[in-house]
């Protein structure tokens, strides 16, 4: 749920207030003016959780971030904590004064143009979307240099947290996992929304407890096509991991973009591994553009067939021949998977695949968040720039 620093902004749409369904409150704006925000962002813990806080630290930073808010948003929510923050938002922790429901704020500064083209974004789909697996925008209060976005709040913590802390991890639990992503991705898909930065980091469990919904959160970079009918898109964006060949090719593209993510996505559910990982961009960028990864090592050999058809039927250089979100709902594996009683358990080859990554990628991992943040891509940034004269290159060497 946070404006997250991985990519590059996209382009801004014609009109975010049309068809505004949810509530907007204007609020005159405050005398005291605030600098810049910075640092990454996340819609729960990243790296600034008062949680992790002493008492008196934490009442002190509760208060600082109160005393930012307007007072007609104070007025109607008790800040509770600080738990993310991006580079021109903060999100709090809030309380409901009037029902005591808990609930997440965006406040985000839009007198950045960056800051407002981001806000616009998110807020041209989150206005128009109601689906259980979609986080949900409850009101908004509007000020002079501020939006403040009130949401549903996520407890349960990203994905591959509660993968590695389960004892037990199959095929069945993937599926289940990716039913409910699925179903919000065709749910986008079928508005015309395309998500453009679907990853780990953005799939966050409502609640803590086992039966809890995952939620798709993070439309900071989403597309909602436009009036003439166009759905194509150009902008490059996304999470160098994650992103689809057609856009490292700069060519215009679809919402097939989001399932070349989801192969992805899967592709490290049933493994703890990447399938294109390089510390060098333009290494990355090659095994992208050359569709070169494989089912080599611990637990592969434990995975069924059906699970691998699966994949490959998502990460295929061809947009055109991925499956969409509705045929993904339907392939064998989703629907014999999610039924099955015996499976395998896959949860300590995944477990150890995903904290010896942690360890590589973190020269420190002495702590959770330390921990937590090397898993990250947030910090990886997706530059035009760079994608221009890779492609450049790329040109000059495509018959090597």
């Amino acid at each position: 749920m946070g404006c997250g620093t991985s990519k590059v902004l996209p382009e801004p749409p014609r009109n975010c207030y049309a068809d505004f369904v949810k509530t907007v409150v204007k609020c005159k704006p405050k005398v005291c003016e605030v600098g810049p925000l910075t640092a990454g962002s996340k819609g729960v813990d990243s790296g600034q959780n008062d949680a992790s806080c002493p008492n008196g630290a934490r009442r002190t930073r509760v208060a600082k971030y109160r005393a930012k808010f307007d007072p007609k948003v104070t007025a109607r929510y008790d800040i509770k904590a600080l738990i993310g923050r991006g580079s021109f938002s903060r999100v709090v922790r809030v309380e409901h004064r009037a029902t005591k429901q808990p609930f997440a704020i965006k406040m985000i500064e839009t007198k950045a143009k960056e800051g407002k083209e981001v806000c616009e974004s998110e807020l041209s789909v989150l206005q128009r979307v109601s689906h259980r697996n979609i986080i949900q925008l409850i009101e908004v209060f509007e000020t002079q240099d501020r939006i403040y976005m009130v949401m549903e709040l996520a407890t349960g913590g990203e994905l591959f947290d509660r993968v590695i802390a389960k004892g037990s991890f199959t095929e069945r639990d993937a599926t289940r996992v990716l039913q409910m992503v699925l179903d919000g991705v065709r749910y986008l898909h079928t508005l015309g929304i395309t998500h453009r930065d679907l990853k780990p980091e953005n799939l966050l469990y409502y609640h803590p407890g086992s039966d809890s919904k995952i939620l798709v959160t993070d439309f900071g970079l989403a597309n909602s096509g436009n009036k003439g009918g166009d759905w194509s898109m150009r902008t490059t964006c996304g999470t160098p991991e994650y992103i689809a060949p057609e856009i490292l090719l700069r060519k215009p593209y679809t919402n097939a973009v989001d399932m070349w993510a989801l192969g992805v996505i899967s592709y490290i559910l049933l493994s703890g591994t990447m399938p294109f990982e390089d510390e060098n961009r333009t290494r990355l960028y090659r095994m992208i553009l050359k569709c070169k990864y494989s089912y080599i090592g611990e637990p592969w050999p434990n995975v069924s067939n059906l699970a691998k058809d699966f994949i490959d039927k998502l990460i295929t250089i061809d947009p055109s021949e991925r499956m969409a979100a509705a045929q993904a709902l339907k392939h064998p594996w989703v629907v014999t998977m999610a039924a099955s009683s015996s499976m395998k358990n896959l949860h300590r080859s995944i477990s150890q695949n995903l904290m010896r990554r942690t360890s590589s990628h973190s020269p420190s991992s002495k702590s959770a968040q330390s921990s937590k943040s090397s898993r990250s891509s947030k910090s990886r940034r997706l530059h035009e720039k760079e994608i221009r004269e890779f492609n450049l290159w790329y040109q000059q060497h495509i018959d090597e």
